[in-house]
């Protein structure tokens, strides 16, 4: 599957506050908008529950994240596909509803 460019318009208030935000979680704008067109693609609907800090799990999960993330960048490897990035999201997923069975 070859890659291509595209080019979205936006406000720039807009744009700053979105790579504020992308900086924040520890992620480029480019790999947010991918993960937004796969899940999009994939659910076949728009995903809009996004949220920084909703439970202790997710925060964990957002702390194993940019932690995986400073040490990728620490170690000049490249950017992670697409693909990895979803089996990252899905082995979170499945510690998250782990975490959830054994809270019940």
């Amino acid at each position: 599957m070859g890659q291509v460019s595209m080019t979205v318009r936006m406000d720039s208030q807009l744009k700053q506050q979105f790579n504020e935000l992308c900086n924040e979680i520890g992620m480029s704008v480019n790999t947010a908008i991918n993960i937004f067109a796969n899940t999009a693609v994939r659910t076949r609907s728009i995903p809009f529950r996004v949220g920084v800090y909703t439970s202790d799990a997710e925060d964990d999960a957002l702390k194993a994240f940019r932690e995986y993330r400073a040490k990728m960048i620490a170690s000049d490897s490249p950017e992670l596909t697409l693909d990895e990035i979803n089996e990252e999201i899905r082995l979170a997923r499945k510690d998250l509803a782990n975490k959830k069975k054994t809270t019940l």
